[in-house]
């Protein structure tokens, strides 16, 4: 994993609006509808091409394939591993419900609709069905990166966390013996992408979010105790892994709330800080979460992580001034070393299909303050 040793470097969470014609033949196949299996796989390879060519329009230094092929960042699992079906009944969000007009008109958006209805849970075995959907999602990169040469690379996959708090589980007596089938079944998808020379992001917002979720009525201590065991069973699954080749990314939910409830930042990353992943990413551009860049004065960082805060935050249409973004980078890079950081986004522009926060022009162009950003505060860290 490159290091911001000469400028700082730019990337973001991963997953990037999908173009209309994509969307459409998703919701298609998530429906039981018959598509045609060829023309949905080339309108994802004509998607991913497009995407890598507007990161690199927007300057963008480490990239990804937006995710092009997954229905969500978790959902797409169920595709890829035995055991998954029927309908998931997790508990919602603590903070949106006490504001009804507010959690009536996110759930009943459209794709959040569509993604519900589509979402299953674990009611049966789960097993890797292998890496074949991998392969292809790798050689779609691969195809689309021919004519562009970033600094790095890198795909995503779920980690055994939000598969369990996102999808759920009936099946096994236990979590945590749920958690530790996942593990096994992923890690096969993991060891391809590491093995194809990308870098390998796991999406990680159980260690957060799932706070004001299942434990919301709990004690802080019962939460750090779930965390721990997440990141337990996710550090088994990256054995072998070198470090170097992985980032994580935790979010407190990227899902227009007032998030007045979230888990502060000084009360996990301790824990965080043990995941084996030599990249951390994390929210620190809105408004409830700017302020903890205060809390890296108080943190040993060691040595062989690399910082990846959002600076632009992916649930607004406000493009944030260049100005704005390089004093985000160079206070942190202050306190802990420009070497150590890299500029990200707070979450993804297209975590689920067909839902869209963020008009997929205004997030190419908050790519594009992002990377000017950068280019201001390399002038004033070099």
């Amino acid at each position: 994993m490159k290091r911001s040793t000469e400028r700082i470097l730019t990337t973001h969470v991963g997953s990037l609006p999908r173009p209309g014609y994509l969307v459409e033949l998703m919701f298609a196949k998530a429906d039981g509808l018959k598509v045609d299996e060829q023309e949905l796989g080339r309108a994802i390879r004509k998607s991913v091409g497009e995407v890598v060519q507007h990161q690199k329009d927007a300057g963008i230094d480490i990239v990804s394939d937006g995710e092009m092929s997954k229905p969500s960042y978790a959902t797409y699992v169920t595709e890829r591993l035995t055991g998954f079906g029927g309908q998931s009944n997790l508990p919602k969000l603590s903070d949106i419900l006490e504001f009804p007009n507010v959690s009536s008109g996110y759930f009943n958006d459209p794709g959040v609709k569509h993604l519900n209805k589509n979402r299953p849970t674990c009611n049966g075995p789960v097993a890797s069905k292998g890496t074949a959907d991998a392969a292809v999602d790798i050689a779609n990169f691969r195809h689309a990166l021919a004519s562009v040469h970033p600094e790095e690379a890198f795909m995503n996959a779920a980690s055994p966390g939000v598969v369990s708090m996102f999808l759920g589980n009936t099946w096994y007596k236990t979590e945590e013996e749920f958690l530790w089938k996942v593990a096994e079944a992923m890690k096969p998808e993991y060891q391809a992408i590491v093995d194809a020379g990308f870098l390998l992001q796991l999406d990680c917002p159980d260690l957060a979010m799932t706070r004001h979720r299942e434990f919301k009525d709990a004690p802080v201590g019962e939460f750090r105790d779930y965390a721990r065991r997440h990141i337990e069973v996710m550090n088994a699954a990256l054995e072998g892994i070198p470090s170097d080749r992985v980032r994580v990314h935790v979010c407190w939910g990227n899902y227009p709330g007032p998030h007045h409830h979230d888990v502060a930042l000084k009360d996990i990353i301790d824990l965080i800080l043990t995941v084996k992943a030599d990249g951390l990413l994390f929210e620190a551009a809105n408004s409830r979460h700017a302020h903890e860049w205060k809390v890296w004065q108080d943190v040993e960082v060691p040595d062989n992580k690399i910082l990846i805060p959002g600076v632009i935050e992916s649930m607004s249409n406000r493009i944030e001034h260049p100005e704005l973004v390089a004093e985000r980078i160079v206070r942190l890079a202050n306190i802990v070393g420009r070497e150590n950081v890299i500029a990200g986004s707070d979450c993804g522009f297209g975590t689920f299909v067909g839902v869209a926060l963020v008009e997929p022009e205004i997030a190419w162009a908050k790519l594009g303050s992002l990377a000017e950003g950068a280019r201001l505060a390399s002038e004033q860290l070099w």
